[in-house]
């Protein structure tokens, strides 16, 4: 299967369940050996290091849902914008909106994968009143 926005949905759909823990091992094989992977939160270098991070993830919740909402292709470049609903066992679910940008190498694996994505602003929104209090900081330090 050669990787494109069309099979990078493809795959991307099976991973995240309707019901259930998500399940990433069909799509292991098309990740590079020597895969760079980047979000918000740490950066991981090398097929094992990136299998654990999503085995990690996987224990950590119920459920997880993703919605593709769009996508664009430029080359070796695939880019695409995430609804990402994660459902814990204890927690409101915690819808997170981000972005990936994968990069593919010369054999077509995915040799490079950042997500870009507000972890903290997403979860605090579900807050009471906190999720308040931290956009009004962010807007008086930041904006």
């Amino acid at each position: 299967m050669t990787l494109n926005m069309d099979t990078i949905k493809e795959l991307w759909t099976k991973t995240y369940n309707h019901e259930g823990k998500p399940d990433w091992s069909h799509i292991f094989k098309y990740y590079h050996r020597d895969i760079v992977f980047q979000d918000t939160i740490q950066r991981i270098e090398g097929i094992d290091d990136f299998i654990a991070m999503c085995n990690r993830l996987t224990k950590r919740t119920k459920q997880l849902k993703m919605e593709i909402v769009s996508m664009a292709q430029n080359e070796n470049v695939i880019m695409f914008d995430w609804i990402m609903t994660m459902i814990f066992k204890k927690y409101p679910n915690t819808p997170i909106y981000g972005s990936t940008k994968i990069v593919l190498s010369e054999d077509g694996l995915i040799k490079e994968q950042r997500d870009y994505y507000d972890l903290w602003g997403d979860i605090f929104n579900n807050i009471p009143h906190f999720g308040k209090m931290y956009r009004k900081f962010l807007t008086k330090k930041f904006g």
